[in-house]
């Protein structure tokens, strides 16, 4: 049987207005109706993943409020387990968001009750879950700190992959980064995590596969980065071998919210399946494609049936 996707990470209420172009700082911009949908990067990568067809597994908290109890529905409409779903008595997690004419985005971010779990609370549900070998324990960096690592440490210590989008990336220290059996940052992310040598007779700057190369010396060995780069796909450069450069699919973007998250999610429930890394990032990279053909960062998220029915690049 394959194993599972266990996701430790935040829940949001997206608030989307789409307008013609981003603001600036100081600046208004008018718009159109404002949209409401559920988000938060942990529930986007729980969904991408059951989409696709894998058991999935959530950790984390919402408020006890109605946003809270309509995330937990939605999550559970999805068929994901949310027993380890706290409902704290803080507000929901909601993100405001403002699409441009171009499918890009800017974000803001009030974590609300992601800020809750612990890494008490974090051991103790992946303990109760049982997580072991060829599950995937998938965690981003929009709960605490202590909570991120202790995801990661309890599934190395279960013999499950442990998967890590830096996401955001500030402030991440080398020794929690070192812990992920796989890294997926972007191109923006991986800079701050392996920002360039000091080297001023250098004139090129450093290719993504040189950077992500740094990135996996730093930490131990059978690692390997995902890199994502937008509309050129993705690079996959695994600890040991030759990296491996994955285009996107030819697609018309309508909105890139949660692509990254759909990649991820698609990614994790890739592996738990047991598809080598290069099969499963192909997969993660067409789900992402998909995604952003619809808006709002669920709404275009792949099934299975989608997902196989897109033309091969």
């Amino acid at each position: 049987m394959a194993g599972r996707v266990v996701v430790v990470g935040a829940v949001n209420v997206d608030l989307v207005v789409v307008a013609a172009r981003l603001p600036g700082p100081g600046e208004t911009v008018t718009g159109g109706d404002v949209a409401r949908h559920h988000g938060g990067k942990g529930g986007n990568q729980a969904v991408a993943a059951a989409r696709l067809g894998a058991r999935v597994a959530f950790v984390g908290a919402v408020g006890d409020d109605d946003f809270g109890a309509a995330a937990r529905a939605a999550l559970a409409a999805e068929g994901i387990d949310v027993t380890h779903l706290a409902a704290v008595p803080r507000p929901t997690g909601v993100a405001l968001i403002v699409v441009d004419a171009r499918a890009e985005n800017l974000i803001a971010v009030a974590p609300g009750a992601n800020a809750s779990p612990t890494a008490t609370t974090v051991k103790a549900a992946l303990d109760a879950l049982a997580v072991g070998p060829g599950d995937v324990v998938l965690t981003s960096r929009e709960v605490p700190p202590a909570a991120v690592r202790a995801a990661l440490e309890a599934a190395r210590a279960a013999g499950a992959l442990a998967m890590l989008n830096p996401a955001p990336a500030d402030g991440l220290d080398a020794a929690t980064a070192a812990l992920a059996d796989l890294l997926t940052p972007n191109e923006r992310e991986l800079a701050e995590l392996a920002p360039p040598a000091d080297d001023r007779s250098a004139n090129a700057s450093p290719t993504v596969e040189a950077s992500a190369r740094r990135l996996l010396a730093a930490g131990l060995p059978d690692r390997a980065v995902i890199v994502t780069l937008g509309a050129a796909g993705a690079l996959a450069v695994p600890w040991d071998g030759p990296a491996i450069a994955i285009p996107a699919p030819r697609v018309v973007p309508v909105d890139t919210t949660g692509a990254g998250d759909t990649f991820n999610g698609a990614l994790a429930a890739g592996l738990a399946a047991g598809l080598p890394l290069g099969d499963a990032a192909r997969r993660a990279v067409g789900a992402a494609g998909l995604s952003t053909t619809r808006a709002g960062a669920r709404e275009g998220m792949p099934t299975t049936a989608e997902l196989a029915a897109l033309p091969a690049t």
